[in-house]
């Protein structure tokens, strides 16, 4: 009997598994695939895998890490006068720390600090069962984590990649990054060098960026000085410094310093019955706030901000976070003096002006017949901002318009009297009035064999006239471009002693292929006859010989040579070049080109920076004077006898002088003053053995003068300031500026000098230094001739 015959089946088919079989396989790929997530996942995100999660500190940062820190800005004799920063701090060390606010930290934000290795395990747990359950009773973060957080700025900027913009997913590559980041920091650092960084770099709201800045801006004391519940308050910002800013939520301040106290008595740091004590206590602050550019307002700081932040964008530095160390050739104390003869001069000079235009019961803005300009506020305001704001804003509603411009509101403004500023109740148009009153003046000192700036005082106040009038200001600089000249003069083989007649000349030219003729008037109108020597008529300043002058050494050279020694404005060769017609120039140049003649013929650029260190005192760029060849020694010794003129010779301009405490030990200063038209402007440069000094004096628009030689020269309005300035830098032995003579010429002079015989030193009669009167009106107001602004 055969056997029964089996089912045939298929070769290729297999037995299906069960059911269970196949979850059992995709449990465990999953569990396979999640665990090396897992294990992967740190590495991808260290790594910034495809750029997903951005970037992470490198090893360098990590071993040199860079905190945001404020550079500061001295003077040459080591005062701090400013800072610059985004993020303000000072670091500090541990042991200038009170032990107080360090158990406070611990006790509040990382009790196990030193038990963990950057990650507190059992606060890592408590915090995810206070999500899961809605019962936060605290953070997961520890005190390193925190430091990681603020150290590297993990939540912005290129450290945030392509997965950092989606909610939830980047609050966890945020936190892995600083957990990693926690981590590495444990291994590199001490748990008290972590807590140095940590106060160093955390904020504590009002721009207060580190625990030193932080005790002075609240509390005006040091870190080490900090009492309980001062220490306590601080701490208590640290979860937010907004929130429970004290100075602005006093009440939600209290209740978290008083969690804090309660802190730290449960961590032993407080007995429980001085932690009750303390909480009863208001907080007392003694808040002092620090502006984004900390220190007095002050002119010069916006010329080395701006040289230093050219510097930082060349060189890959950032002044505001470097923590830069400034060094300018500013002297505190010279600054000082400064100030103070620009601000008493000018504050007298304010009431003269006031009272010579109230007697004429007529505002200072006037016309070339002396008249008030009319609608002259009303075309000043529509040139402002602020009127092209209000117009843009009621743009096709003129009704509006004129109403917003005569609307009045209370205005804080500058004045002469009490602390420097008043409230008044004012419009736009009143205000722009108000200040259209007002004088102002600029002046600088520089050492002309360096060319460091000594004193830089670009207006009256900072905080109300922000317009610098030393290096932004321009204007025509009258007599005090008469030098120019002369020097276009000694240079070419003229002498001091060679003479030219005081008389009526024409001077004959041709401009734009056409003939033409200009009659320069003295300001008196008279002509003395005197055959005068070049010194002599430069002291007295003579227009008469100086027109003549300037026609025989060619009006284009005398554009050359003052640009050689230092003045950089456009300059236009006409015939009155050297009355001061030729172009607007600054006290800036004005005292470079000055300071030429002082360091015997070498034109030194100026400078207002010396070195910059780095935020551990390393020197990282000197500044070493620049200087040039410009002009001989002989010609440079020359053109310094030329200036003592104004002082040695008979009605020089610079005698007012005589009056200043300055004649000890045979001192010597030269000088040359100057007036514009309608006395516009009133100049000083002042010249002594050490020092050059340039002053400005005049109304912020050209209209806006005296109406009088008595009251508007230069040697009336800018001379009192320059030799007032110069008495208190005497008086001040520790500066180092002596009185005494000018250096003898080393060699032999090889032109005849020494033709005046020698006047008793006082008071001479002075020499009126002025407006030129053009008898040529015809061609003045055709503008066929330049117009002559100046003595």
């Amino acid at each position: 009997m055969s056997a029964p015959e089996l089912p045939k089946t298929n070769p290729t088919t297999r037995p299906r598994r069960p059911w269970s079989n196949r979850v059992t396989r995709a449990f465990w790929a999953l569990f396979v695939l999640g665990v090396g997530t897992f294990l992967l996942y740190p590495i991808l995100v260290s790594m910034n895998f495809m750029f997903l999660f951005g970037k992470s500190p490198s090893l360098e940062e990590l071993e040199d890490p860079k905190v945001e820190q404020p550079s500061e800005i001295y003077t040459a004799d080591g005062v701090l006068i400013g800072k610059y920063f985004r993020e303000n701090r000072v670091p500090v060390t541990l042991n200038k720390i009170s032990p107080l606010l360090i158990k406070a930290l611990i006790a509040t934000e990382d009790v196990r600090f030193y038990e963990h290795s950057g990650i507190d395990l059992t606060a890592l747990g408590r915090a995810a069962a206070g999500v899961a359950t809605g019962n936060r009773s605290g953070g997961g973060s520890t005190i390193t984590q925190q430091l990681a957080k603020n150290l590297y700025k993990t939540r912005r900027g290129e450290t945030r990649g392509g997965l950092g913009y989606i909610p939830g997913v980047s609050t966890l590559i945020s936190k892995t990054k600083e957990w990693l980041t926690a981590v590495e920091l444990e291994r590199r650092y001490t748990k008290e060098e972590i807590l140095r960084m940590y106060f160093n770099t955390v904020e504590y709201g009002s721009k207060a960026y580190g625990i030193k800045v932080a005790a002075k801006t609240f509390f005006s004391t040091s870190p080490d000085s900090l009492t309980a519940e001062q220490a306590a308050t601080l701490v208590g910002m640290l979860n937010n410094p907004t929130a429970y800013n004290p100075r602005f939520h006093p009440d939600a301040a209290r209740k978290r310093r008083n969690l804090v106290l309660t802190r730290m008595g449960q961590a032993g740091v407080l007995p429980a019955a001085e932690v009750a004590a303390l909480q009863q206590q208001p907080i007392v602050l003694k808040y002092q706030f620090e502006q984004h550019i900390d220190g007095p307002p002050t002119y010069f700081r916006g010329a080395v901000s701006q040289f230093v932040n050219e510097w930082c964008e060349k060189n890959g530095y950032d002044m505001y976070r470097d923590g830069l160390k400034i060094y300018t050739t500013i002297d505190s104390r010279m600054q000082q003096y400064a100030e103070e003869s620009v601000q008493d001069r000018m504050k007298r000079l304010q009431q003269q002006f006031d009272r010579f235009w109230k007697n004429r019961d007529k505002n200072p803005w006037v016309d070339e017949e002396g008249n008030e300009i009319p609608n002259f506020i009303e075309t000043q305001m529509k040139r402002t901002e602020q009127y092209k704001e209000l117009a843009e804003r009621y743009k096709g509603q003129p009704a509006l318009l004129d109403s917003a411009l005569h609307r009045k509101h209370p205005t804080k403004v500058f004045t002469w009297k009490g602390d420097g500023d008043t409230t008044l109740l004012l419009s736009p148009l009143d205000s722009l009035a108000y200040y259209k009153h007002f004088l102002h003046a600029g002046m600088m000192t520089m050492d002309p064999f360096t060319g460091q700036i000594k004193a830089w005082v670009g207006g009256l106040n900072y905080r109300f006239f922000q317009y610098d009038h030393v290096k932004q200001g321009k204007r025509q600089a009258g007599s005090t471009f008469k030098p120019f000249v002369y020097l276009t003069a000694i240079d070419n083989g003229y002498a001091p002693c060679d003479r030219i007649r005081d008389e009526r000349v024409t001077i004959n030219y041709v401009e734009n292929g056409k003939d033409m003729e200009w009659k320069p008037d003295n300001v008196t109108r008279e002509y003395t006859g005197i055959n005068m020597t070049l010194r002599q008529a430069m002291a007295r300043s003579v227009n008469s010989v100086t027109a003549q002058l300037t026609e025989r050494v060619g009006w284009d050279n005398v554009a050359k040579y003052a640009h050689k020694v230092g003045i950089k404005s456009p300059l236009l060769p006409v015939p009155s070049i050297g009355l001061g017609s030729g172009g607007d120039v600054s006290v800036y140049e004005m005292v470079n080109a000055y300071s030429t003649f002082v360091n015997q013929g070498f034109q030194s650029d100026p400078m207002i920076v010396t070195r910059i260190e780095d935020r551990n005192g390393n020197v990282i760029k000197q500044f070493d004077p620049k200087q040039r060849r410009a002009i001989s020694p002989e010609t440079a010794w020359l053109m310094l006898y030329m200036l003592r003129g104004g002082m040695d010779e008979p009605g020089g301009t610079s005698q007012a002088l005589w009056e200043y405490e300055l004649w000890k030990k045979n001192n010597q200063i030269g000088g040359k003053t100057g007036t514009t038209s309608n006395y516009s402007d009133g100049w000083y440069m002042g010249v002594t053995k050490d020092l050059v000094t340039g002053v400005w004096v005049g109304g912020e628009d050209r209209s806006i003068h005296f109406q009088g030689s008595q009251q508007g020269e230069g040697g009336r309005t800018a001379l009192p300031i320059f030799g007032k300035y110069m008495e208190k830098v005497y008086e001040d032995s520790d500066l180092g500026i002596t009185m005494g003579p000018f250096p003898k010429y080393p060699g032999k002079i090889t032109r005849r000098y020494q033709c005046v015989s020698e006047q008793p030193r006082r008071r001479q009669a002075e020499a009126v230094d002025t407006i030129v009167v053009d008898n040529l009106l015809e061609n003045l107001n055709s503008g066929a001739v330049p117009v002559p602004d100046s003595l």
